[in-house]
């Protein structure tokens, strides 16, 4: 089941001073189903509601209530299994899970280990630049949340808000295929995109709507699996690249003083930038599980099932496989773009009836930039995709230059407006008249006839000529004419 069989790029390794080391990474990542109601009581999964006040009788395990599982989770869960093209098992199961958990009234948690809806699958994910690996799906299985325990109320007492006890959590298990740091964000940062795409977690870290639990052990490369050590609830890719660079550090330095890793659950302190003990690992017996006595079997039907994969949106993959193939985009740019559903609506909105390389060099380049340097999300933008569909719009047809384009963007972005009526209102307009142009580069080498006879001996002077006429005609000259106009008077 824990095979690793990658062996890291040696960009990956970690050295110390008894030689290199490889780091092994798998990840169980918790996401919250997208459902109005909880796994098995119909009590809301609304975020922020006051404590207490989302709980059903069966949620407090009040005496004689019985779970019934809601099927729109189910429906979801399988939703998922097919986006991460793995296997869907037709017959499931839900076991308890027994341990002592405060705010979790049951005493067990209700949760799927023998026979998971979803088996094997494969996630690809893109790293830096155009390489991406594939990485290994364990399983998917359901489970419901616990409570919370909030100990910052008294200093002698502990609350309890059962709000989330209940809600429905899809476990997605990877194998132990990644070698970094860097792919393990790029995974989460993947799977996030997925499940946003399909509508079945809406991927909100800072909620805690997506969480990961993330194992850790060091190896020489190539050789066998070392003693993994586990750190749970890591809510932002920052915090899970930190705690695994720190744990892989921590076991590779008791390894060299001749120690050995225990295998245990363990807490990342985001203030310190360390990890602590939080318990001992326990194994699958130590929580004791066996079938619910109160839930059957699932049994999911081939139509059913079918009706599901025909309900599938186009994912973050086939997406950009069409950008790269129908678009002509480079296989990088496609997958910025796709790697967010509403980034990809936006840029095929802007790219429509437009140049598809200039929309997306635009937002990639212009946009997105001024959405990171402002921390705006793309919905949020006050510049809509349609305003920007106009500005790409009148570059393509040379009404306005890049540079003004950039300034039009700037309006737009400070005081909205319609492009194409700030363009017009405010005169600028790109020159193409060439007799204009001309008329600009005549007095400028008239004015500069030193500079001018440089050109020949030294072609890259001619960007010096190329920024006056700019400047004169306030970046409204079109650029190749001022080039071409140039060139002939000044090299030819």
């Amino acid at each position: 089941m824990f095979t690793a069989e990658r062996v890291a790029d040696k960009s990956d390794w970690v050295s110390s001073p008894s030689g290199d080391w490889e780091i092994i990474i798998g990840l169980e990542v918790h996401a919250q189903v997208a459902s109005n109601a909880k796994l098995f009581s119909g009590a809301a999964t609304g975020y922020g509601a006051e404590p207490n006040t989302q709980v059903a009788l069966v949620d407090a395990a009040m005496p004689g209530m019985l779970p019934v599982l809601n099927e729109y989770c189910v429906e979801q869960a399988v939703r998922t299994g097919m986006g991460l093209k793995a296997q869907i098992n037709a017959f499931s199961r839900f076991d308890r899970k027994n341990y002592f958990y405060p705010d979790l009234p049951q005493g067990y948690q209700i949760s799927q280990l023998y026979h998971p809806i979803v088996g094997e699958g494969v996630l690809e994910v893109e790293l830096e630049g155009e390489d991406s690996i594939n990485v290994g799906i364990e399983r998917l299985h359901l489970e419901q949340d616990a409570g919370k325990s909030i100990h910052d109320l008294d200093p002698n007492a502990t609350y309890v808000d059962l709000n989330r006890c209940g809600v429905a959590l899809m476990e997605i298990v990877s194998k132990p295929d990644m070698r970094s740091a860097r792919e393990a964000a790029a995974y989460v940062r993947k799977l996030r995109s997925l499940v946003r795409y399909l509508g079945t977690c809406d991927g909100d870290m800072e909620k805690g709507n997506l969480r990961a639990d993330v194992n850790v052990s060091v190896r020489r490369p190539g050789g066998d699996l070392g003693t993994r050590c586990e750190i749970k609830n890591l809510n932002s890719m920052r915090f899970i690249q930190q705690a695994i660079e720190y744990e892989a550090r921590r076991q590779i330095e008791i390894l060299d003083d001749g120690g050995k890793i225990d295998q245990e659950t363990r807490l990342y302190n985001t203030e310190t930038g360390e990890t602590r003990t939080m318990r001992s690992k326990e194994d699958a017996h130590d929580y004791r599980y066996f079938p619910d006595p109160d839930l059957l079997p699932v049994k999911l039907s081939a139509e059913w099932m079918a009706g599901i994969k025909a309900d599938l949106p186009e994912l973050p993959d086939e997406k950009k496989t069409r950008f790269v193939a129908e678009y002509g985009l480079s296989a990088y740019d496609a997958s910025v773009l796709v790697s967010d559903r509403e980034k990809a609506a936006y840029y095929e909105e802007v790219a429509d009836g437009n140049d598809k390389k200039l929309a997306a060099n635009w937002l990639l380049n212009e946009v997105f930039g001024k959405l990171n340097k402002e921390n705006v999300e793309i919905n949020d933008s006050p510049v809509s995709a349609a305003a920007n569909r106009a500005i790409v719009g009148m570059i393509s047809d040379n009404v306005i230059s890049g540079k003004i384009a950039k300034q039009v963007f700037e309006i737009c972005w400070e005081e909205g407006g319609d492009p194409q009526a700030i363009v017009e209102d405010r005169g600028l307009k790109q020159v193409t008249d060439t007799g204009a142009i001309e008329a600009m580069i005549d007095k400028i080498i008239a004015d500069n006839p030193d500079q001018a006879a440089k050109v020949k001996d030294k072609p890259k002077t001619l960007g010096w000529f190329v920024g006056q006429v700019m400047q004169a005609s306030k970046g409204k000259a079109n650029p190749q004419a001022v080039n071409e106009i140039l060139r002939k008077k000044l090299l030819d």
